[in-house]
Formats: C-alpha cells, structure tokens, sequence
C-alpha cells in the first residue's frame, strides 16, 4: 500500500491523503501509563513514513509536550525536509500563569520557540490557532502570526476548532487582506459521517476563501469502526463504556441507522467499517485529508487500507444521503 499526495489548499504543497494524528503520543492513562510511548510512537510513525506517509499532525499539548518530543527524536534518523510537520498553539502550559495560554503574543512567541525545540526543526510547515481567543484581538493575534512567517520559523498557518464557526475564520481571513498578513490557508474541524455540523455554513467558506480542510476525529471518537451494536452495552474499555457524554453524542438510534449502512457498503465491497468511513471523506471534494489517529499497528494498517477504496459515485451518494442532515 502506498499513500498518494493531495494538494494542501492553495499553498502549492502536496501532503499525503491520510494524515498521521499523534494526540495519543504520550498521553497518560488514569493508571499513570502513556497510551502510546516512545518505542509504540516511533513504530507507528515508521510504518506510516514506510507507506508514503508525509503529513504529522501535533499540538503542543498532546502528552504535555510529550508529542512533538517523540516524533523530533523519530526525526533525527529522518530527513526533515520529507516531512510536513503542523503543530497547534492555544491551551495553557504553564500552571497558575495567567498569560500561560490563549493567543496572546507573550504565549505565542514562548510556544512556537517550545514548539521548535522540542522538534527539534528551525520551522514548522503549519501552525494551527488550537481554538479560538475571544479575549486576544484577532488582529493582534494575526499580526503575531504573520510575523513568524515573515521570519521563517512558520510556513503557513491554520485554524483548528471544535465548533464551526465559519464568520471566526472568514473575519481573520479579511483582517490579513487588509492589513497584508499571511492569512488562515488550513482549517481543522470535527467532521465525519454522523457529524455534519460544518456543512451550512463552514464548507461554503472553506470553498470562498480555497482552503485546505483537515477533518479530526474521522471515526467519530471509534463509533464508526463498527464495534459498537444497537441495544447491546458498550464493549468494556471503549470511550462509550466510561463517557456519559460519548454515549449521549453518538450512541443514538439515528447514527446507528448510518452505521448499518456504512456496514452494508463494506460487506458488498470486503472491507471495514473504518475503510467506507474515511473514503467517504477522501472522495468529499471539500476535504483535503482525514487526520487520522491510530492507537496500534493493527489500527493504522487498517486506516491505511482507505487509501486503496474508491466508492463509486452510487455508494457515495448513499452513504451521503444516510447521514443525518444539518438543514
């Protein structure tokens, strides 16, 4: 299997079509032990290089840091410029330090010389805002961000959010243009089969302003892997085991109405759940590339099998028309 590249917006880099996710590296169970370590952390990023892979996705507090540590020892043994390296910036990471997060510029210019560091890269391909800074002008905070492109330790930047708030992006995007900033050329939003929030209103500006889209959270935090059954518990261990809130989001009669679809695609074609639901999203002419965030070996082989399923328009369609609707 190998990944082919997409083009990442209208930045003219090409980046491949599964983005690697590294939320996990690093992370610590509530028994004190990282979800993935090191050693699980470097072999995934192994596997992944060894399929094409060109796109890691971090944030400067995935694993407190632990993250882009990990993956800027994997890279020593790598040749940097092979790799499209994006990191987000907004969480506090600095405990009881009121100015230790947001967007304003003493945070900003602190993390992005940790970022690098801890990389162990004078530059990063992307800088993603995590989320947005009602406190920081986004004028003030553009100005900051524009500044680190002008000076080269940032190549493009992004905008990542939970919520679509699509007038968020477009304002900042405004601001630049007529200031003559770097303006947002990415964006990173939840985005999947049974959530659609984004398609009112943030996939009609991402098309405006011709940016990339990074969808995050591609299987629905695992729901559409297919391991979870209508009117059977929860499987023990699982995210819909042990969160009220997991449970109330996805478990519903509706979105398990699009999980028996995803699964009556997959066994008319002999794959996965995983496979139709992140081909789905491939062939979304809106999306640029899933972030995708395997916890196993197992899981990201899985994930990357995605790369070989192309639905046809019929299948797409159904799958499409399946979901519920934000209308």
């Amino acid at each position: 299997m190998a990944l082919d590249t997409v083009p990442l917006g209208a930045t003219g880099l090409q980046v491949s079509e599964l983005a690697l996710g590294t939320a996990r590296f690093g992370s610590e169970r509530d028994d004190g032990t990282e979800e993935i370590d090191r050693d699980a952390a470097h072999a995934l990023l192994d596997s992944y290089a060894d399929a094409g892979g060109n796109y890691v996705d971090l944030a400067d507090v995935y694993g407190g840091g632990t993250a882009e540590t990990y993956v800027g020892e994997w890279l020593t043994d790598r040749d940097r410029e092979a790799f499209v390296l994006a990191s987000k910036i907004y969480w506090p990471t600095r405990e009881g330090d009121p100015n230790g997060g947001g967007l304003n510029r003493k945070h900003l210019r602190r993390q992005i010389d940790a970022i690098l560091d801890r990389l162990g890269t004078d530059y990063l391909d992307l800088l993603y805002v995590h989320r947005w800074d009602d406190a920081t002008p986004a004028e003030e905070f553009m100005r900051t961000l524009d500044g680190f492109v002008a000076d080269g330790r940032v190549h493009y930047l992004g905008a990542s959010n939970r919520d679509p708030n699509a007038w968020q992006v477009a304002m900042a995007n405004e601001i630049a243009r007529r200031e003559g900033y770097e303006p947002f050329t990415q964006t990173q939003i939840v985005y999947n089969l049974v959530d659609r929030q984004v398609e009112p209103e943030y996939l009609p500006m991402v098309e405006e302003y011709e940016l990339g889209l990074m969808p995050f959270s591609p299987l629905a935090g695992g729901f559409l892997t297919g391991k979870y059954r209508r009117d059977e518990s929860p499987p023990a261990g699982s995210r819909g085991g042990h969160e009220e809130r997991f449970r109330e989001t996805y478990l519903t009669d509706e979105n398990f109405d699009v999980l028996e679809v995803v699964r009556e695609v997959g066994d008319a074609l002999d794959v996965s759940p995983v496979q139709v639901a992140l081909a789905w999203l491939r062939a979304h002419p809106r999306v640029t590339a899933p972030v995708i965030g395997p916890r196993t070996e197992a899981q990201l082989t899985e994930n990357l099998a995605a790369a070989d399923l192309d639905l046809s328009d019929e299948q797409f369609a159904r799958l499409d028309d399946a979901a519920p609707s934000p209308y």
